[in-house]
């Protein structure tokens, strides 16, 4: 074969067989970002489930309990649980589950109260201490260290034993012990923010020095406040409880959970346990949801506890 026949063929052969073929050119697709939620942990599942089964009791028993929990001898005394009486009865003849459902309303609503007060209150006071700082801030966390000098239970039991019992002083009262810890918490977040670039921004487009502490720095200080205040409301039920056991809570023949353990701890020695099992048991369901939540709330809020 001659020289242009090799040439020519061996073009020819590049020409078409090493010259890649162009594939098909795919539809052009536009990746959109998707945010997605952030799963809800088991902990934050099974304290609101438990809140939310707590609530419930609370509500029914405002318009249905299986007994009258106020009217004794509906049953004989010291039954055990029985399929009349689920939960048995006290010394009274009083039926137990129809007091513990009434006292649902107490417990609960003294504690989501005092804590929905000590919380608009402490975080307002710590807001504007931790804003605007100098005679303010030194005035304020002064007034705050010496309430918090005193333990809580104490301090409550001196004040409840002066002021007297009831419901009104018993919110009043536990609302007082916990304004302190959300001011320093609020204001401890609000000290580390104010000068960060988005409050500059916020002073330098004309905002008040109020808008700029209340719309800006505080919503995103939110998250320790609320993880503290389902810690908060833990304490505020423990000291409600342990107020009623101790006789300086509220009336002693309202069904309250406390006083129901301390009528039953006498019946705990000879066998009557359900007496005070049952009440404490209430405590404890829910004081528990409430350290679950604060414990889903701390993660949820916290990048560094994430996992």
């Amino acid at each position: 074969m001659s020289a242009p026949h090799i040439l020519e063929s061996v073009a020819g052969h590049d020409a078409t067989a090493d010259t890649p073929t162009a594939p098909p050119s795919p539809a052009v697709q536009v990746a959109v970002p998707t945010r997605r939620r952030a799963p809800l942990s088991w902990s934050m599942r099974i304290g609101l489930a438990v809140l939310v089964f707590y609530c419930a009791v609370a509500l029914l028993s405002l318009v249905w309990t299986p007994f009258d929990p106020l009217s004794p001898g509906v049953g004989e005394g010291y039954m055990p649980p029985s399929r009349e009486f689920l939960l048995g009865t006290d010394r009274l003849g009083s039926d137990i589950l129809s007091r513990i459902m009434a006292g649902a309303r107490y417990d609960l609503g003294i504690t989501l109260v005092a804590v929905t007060i000590a919380l608009v209150v402490g975080t307002i006071l710590g807001t504007i201490a931790g804003y605007y700082g100098g005679t303010v801030d030194i005035v304020i966390s002064r007034c705050v260290e010496v309430f918090q000098a005193f333990p809580g239970l104490l301090f409550a039991m001196l004040v409840v034993k002066a002021v007297g019992p009831g419901v009104l002083n018993i919110i009043l009262v536990m609302s007082f012990i916990g304004i302190p810890d959300y001011l320093r918490l609020s204001r401890a977040e609000i000290r580390s923010r104010r000068n960060w670039p988005y409050a500059e921004a916020a002073r330098m487009v004309g905002n008040r020095s109020w808008q700029v502490a209340f719309r800006h720095l505080l919503p995103n200080s939110a998250g320790p406040l609320l993880a503290f205040t389902s810690i908060n409301a833990a304490f505020v039920a423990l000291v409600t409880a342990s107020l009623g056991f101790l006789g300086l809570g509220l009336d002693p023949n309202t069904p309250e959970w406390g006083s129901m353990i301390a009528r039953g701890q006498d019946g705990v020695m000879t066998g009557e346990w359900w007496l005070s099992f049952f009440p404490g048991l209430a405590i404890l369901g829910m004081t528990g949801a409430f350290y679950l939540l604060g414990d889903a709330l701390s993660d949820l809020t916290d990048p560094r506890r994430r996992r």
